[in-house]
Order: C-alpha cells, then structure tokens, then sequence
C-alpha cells in the first residue's frame, strides 16, 4: 500500500467518520484511481472500525500547517 498526495486527495470530500467499505463505495462512485481502491482494501480493519480522516488512513497526510507560505500575501 501506498499513498500519494494525489491519491489522497480523492478522499478529501469522503462522509467522514466512515468505515473501510464506506470508503471504498465512496471512491468508486466518485471515479478514483483504482490504486485508491486497492489502498484502501488493503487497511487492516475490524469491519466496524471508523476513519475520521484521511490522516487516520495516511499518519503522514501532510495538513495546511505543514506548508511554510501565508496565506495573506496571496
């Protein structure tokens, strides 16, 4: 399993919390590269487990913080 910014930016507008079929409904519908779906079949899960975001599937999703710019000079 592997993710990219790009891949994770398919579940970006997933219905947070979901499940790991939740999601993977969520990203055929909405048209996601099957690597997105492939990632997220391969979570370990109990099958009642609840993702509350990207970063509980991808611990170093980078968020808004992480980037150094300000965003009033733009």
């Amino acid at each position: 399993m592997y993710w990219t910014l790009e891949l994770a930016s398919y579940l970006e507008d997933a219905p947070w919390p979901a499940t790991k079929d939740e999601l993977i409904d969520f990203a055929i519908r909405s048209g996601a590269p099957v690597e997105v779906i492939e990632n997220l079949q391969e979570l370990e899960d109990d099958g009642e487990e609840l993702y509350e975001g990207v970063e509980d599937i991808w611990p170093d999703y980078p968020t808004k913080d992480d980037f150094f710019f300000d965003e009033e000079e733009y």
